[in-house]
């Protein structure tokens, strides 16, 4: 449904990543987080601040947001020298929070939804970009995921992964001195992550409950009901 990543599941942590202190943070457990709804985040111009940005970047630069792609990821690779992320990347990076995502694998009309996370589940954060859109008094915050090639675990699923950060490897994300510095940390995620297949409950996004986590029979599963509430 997504070219590279798709609805990210969160159940949002209930403390920061380790390398970050943070002052405050109220949310929800979200389970299947769709495009322009809200994505726990740390800004790099507010990193001890945890809030929320909205899925699908929006640039500062937009006269008519309807005008525009609202793009909820980014190819790492490329995006420093794409006009609708080579600004964001250089002077507005975040950590987006999550402690898992879905990824869909087979052929359209039949695919498979499978949850990735790490095998003791723990959160972690995304390598993002932000901005704010302002016009007439209204501020929006938004913000897109960055991308890279799937590691090993992911790649039997699809041949694109987000840029996990390893812990150590945050603050140099929110506050890295230069492209060259900040582009060797989009790299496939080398720690150890866990693959299973869940509900097609996941494709609705209406559907956000914490059962949309647990692990399936893929033999068990058919029929139009698995797609509905």
């Amino acid at each position: 449904m997504w070219s590279d990543v798709p609805r990210c599941p969160g159940r949002h942590p209930k403390q920061p990543v380790r390398s970050v202190s943070v002052r405050r943070c109220h949310h929800q457990p979200r389970y299947n987080i769709a495009p322009r709804e809200d994505l726990v985040a740390i800004t790099n111009d507010a990193p001890e601040t945890m809030g929320h940005l909205e899925w699908g970047l929006l640039p500062h630069w937009a006269e008519d947001p309807d005008d525009v792609p609202r793009p909820i990821n980014a190819r790492s690779e490329t995006s420093v020298e794409k006009p609708m992320f080579r600004d964001a990347f250089e002077k507005r990076r975040c950590l987006l929070l999550a402690d898992g995502f879905y990824e869909w694998k087979g052929r359209r009309g039949s695919k498979q939804p499978y949850r990735i996370e790490r095998p003791d589940r723990e959160p972690y954060a995304y390598a993002g970009l932000w901005d704010t859109w302002q016009q007439k008094g209204e501020a929006v915050g938004t913000c897109t995921i960055l991308t890279t090639e799937a590691n090993d675990v992911v790649a039997d699923i699809h041949d694109r992964m987000p840029v996990i950060l390893e812990p150590g490897e945050e603050k140099n994300w929110l506050n890295g001195a230069g492209v060259d510095e900040l582009q060797t940390l989009c790299k496939p995620y080398p720690g150890d992550l866990r693959a299973y297949p869940v509900s097609k409950r996941v494709n609705n996004p209406q559907n956000d409950s914490a059962d949309l986590l647990e692990e399936i029979d893929i033999g068990e599963q058919s029929g139009l009901s698995d797609f509905g509430s």
